[in-house]
């Protein structure tokens, strides 16, 4: 392999992408790599994944699906952090008459 073309290829990919953090979707290959994984990553690895044939750029419209799953899985493990940080105590009437009891009187 002709190292100055493979890097030259890499850099017209990595050219012709617009995004700051592009959407890649993973290839079938021969070492057991699963087909149809979506990962977002940098323009300089997403190119040099195409190159190899080891992803493609993900449509427009598979990166927007992509990243609003992303919204909503960040939304819910939000949701699930805020409520593992809530407590809640539940008091007995005669706990809540000993704390009246115990408050000194104004």
């Amino acid at each position: 392999m002709n190292l100055k073309v493979y890097y030259q290829k890499i850099a017209e990919v990595e050219g012709r992408i617009a995004e700051e953090y592009p959407v890649v979707v993973s290839l079938e290959t021969a070492d057991g790599g699963r087909a149809g994984v979506l990962s977002e990553t940098t323009p300089r690895v997403a190119a040099k994944m195409v190159v190899d044939g080891r992803v493609r750029l993900a449509s427009d419209e598979e990166a927007k699906e992509f990243r609003e799953r992303l919204a909503e899985e960040r939304r819910i493990a939000e949701q699930k952090a805020t409520a593992s940080r809530m407590h809640i105590t539940v008091l007995t009437e005669s706990d809540l008459r000993a704390i009246k009891g115990s408050k000194p009187a104004k």
